[in-house]
């Protein structure tokens, strides 16, 4: 990552500037960090009520401006930092009630700071919610503040970082995707295969019970809001499986868990089976875990996996994986919320295939259904989700900003297409996302083609070429490019265009591949999914 830091106050000249040292920058992401007492300057503490409202309204007005500047300028990604709580009360407990006080303020910007944010698509940096748990103390010394116009603590600043460093690896696709669970003195107390059912600590009654009711209840809603949740237990199958069918306090269900593994293998070796029947990377986990034993074996042998070092006390394990950051996001879309649900589906899938006595029996049973769509604004959060965090099967792992989407929705030479993929087991949502852009030889640029590897092995990529060639002769095409640019974990997708019939045009110093498929030969390859195109295809 390359900085680039403004001098202090400059913000102003440096969005104006048309030839400035932040245009040469070209900023892929702007973080707007304005100190408080900056965004309060101008305040009048005696101030009525409506003249507070106007000061809110104008402040809240200045920062959209800065936004929107700063994406015309540079079609970037704007973050804004809240306000630090910086002013000390001067009427207690009801310091709402003093509208002009510059503490009630901070509060109330800071609330229409976040509905600015959502309206604009911008995301936020919520120090003044780090400021609640840490306390400002920490956060926050006037003296450095009076002598180095320093608003944020030396000590803090770690903190701050990770903050933003989180905010932007998420942009990038590399939040983690699942959290897999123990079981044994992780979500209960005691071991279940001593005790038996009825003898683990769970539920009202007991201290220890109820905080393994509250990690249950927080694993739960991570899962609701989209994080796959696993099991990776030391156990006999039917004892680990009984508290989440027959405990009456169990808060966790079956249909709640993606993957569960339960036998006396090793972890390690069992985290690796995960992933795979996942179909993720290994890097995508968090396990958690209350044996050191067990996380320093995982530590070891995959140090990819992420393992939060957890106390004694299930009491802490909530706030310990969400103070990590581990499953940093921007946004949720419906197919985060029915994440879990597709992944049983798939489940069902892969017994069908067991079941099956060859792939074309078990493919023509499956009744799928391609359906292709224009991007459009209703999917359009979902869309620039998929093209930022998906980076196996991804071709060229381009980042487009919502911005930028939309840029090319308007664009007459360039197509944006999301295929969603629906079986006889389910909705498997938005499963491929193709942009492509006319060059001006005429030809067809398939400048970005990904797809989710859960519908790998059923013949979607052969359906996706379909779409496209049809698409690209709309468009006047004679001939379809496309592009494979290497990354490290794209490997899978190098042969990709060869598989297809591409002719091999070179091979670039950066290791890019360039290839092409004659549109006037080309003959729509055999698949068993019907395709559904819209009539604004």
């Amino acid at each position: 990552m390359r900085v680039h830091e403004g001098n202090f106050g400059q913000y102003r000249q440096e969005l104006a500037d048309p030839t400035g040292a932040l245009r040469d920058f070209a900023p892929d992401v702007l973080l707007f960090a304005f100190d408080a007492p900056h965004l309060l300057r101008g305040s009048i503490v005696d101030s009525s009520s409506g003249e507070t409202d106007r000061f809110i309204s104008e402040t809240l007005g200045h920062l959209r401006d800065c936004w929107q500047r700063a994406r015309d300028s540079f079609g970037c990604r704007v973050i804004q930092q809240s306000i630090l709580p910086v002013f000390p009360a001067l009427l207690g407990n009801n310091e709402h009630r003093l509208p002009g006080s510059r503490a009630a303020l901070v509060s109330r910007l800071n609330h229409g700071l976040r509905a600015a944010a959502d309206d604009a698509g911008v995301d936020l940096i919520s120090i003044d919610d780090r400021v609640a748990i840490d306390g400002l103390e920490r956060w926050h010394d006037p003296v450095l503040w009076h002598r180095a116009k320093q608003e944020i603590s030396l000590s803090a600043t770690p903190v701050y970082g990770d903050l933003v460093a989180r905010l932007v690896a998420a942009y990038q696709g590399k939040s983690r995707k699942c959290l897999v669970l123990d079981l044994d003195n992780t979500l209960w107390g005691g071991v279940i295969g001593d005790v038996g059912l009825e003898g683990i600590v769970l539920g009202q009654g007991s201290a220890l019970g109820e905080a393994f009711v509250a990690v249950q209840e927080y694993v739960r809603d991570l899962s609701r809001r989209g994080v796959i949740l696993a099991v990776c237990s030391k156990n006999d199958h039917e004892n680990a499986v009984a508290p989440f069918d027959h405990h009456p306090d169990m808060v966790l269900k079956r249909a709640d868990i993606a993957c569960f593994v339960a036998n006396w293998h090793n972890k390690a070796d069992n985290l690796r089976a995960i992933a795979m029947r996942l179909n993720i990377g290994l890097d995508s986990l968090v396990f958690l875990d209350d044996n050191p034993f067990e996380r320093n074996l995982v530590r070891t042998e995959l140090p990819m996996v992420a393992v939060p070092e957890v106390s004694d006390d299930p009491a802490s394990y909530a706030a310990c994986i969400a103070n990590a950051g581990y499953f940093e996001g921007f946004g949720i879309t419906d197919e985060d919320i029915s994440r879990t649900r597709q992944y049983k589906a798939n489940e069902e899938r892969e017994l069908l295939a067991s079941e099956s006595t060859d792939l074309s029996t078990y493919l023509r049973q499956l009744k799928m259904q391609l359906l292709v769509r224009r991007f459009d604004r209703v999917g359009l959060s979902r869309i620039v989700q998929l093209i930022n965090k998906t980076n196996q099967f991804n071709l060229t792992t381009r980042r487009y900003t919502e911005e930028e989407i939309i840029a090319v929705m308007a664009d007459d030479r360039a197509l944006g297409l999301q295929l969603r993929l629906v079986d006889r087991f389910g909705d498997n949502g938005i499963i491929a996302i193709v942009i492509v852009r006319m060059n001006e030889e005429s030809d067809a640029l398939i400048d970005t083609w990904l797809m989710s590897c859960r519908v790998l092995g059923r013949g979607v990529e052969a359906a996706t070429l379909n779409v496209i060639v049809n698409a690209a002769r709309r468009l006047g095409a004679r001939r379809l490019l496309g592009e494979f640019r290497a990354t490290p974990k794209n490997g899978m997708v190098r042969d990709h265009y060869k598989r297809l019939g591409f002719n091999l045009l070179g091979e670039e110093a950066d290791h890019t591949q360039k290839s092409w498929l004659d549109l006037e030969s080309f003959s729509v390859a055999d698949t068993f999914i019907e395709t559904d195109e819209s009539e604004n295809t």
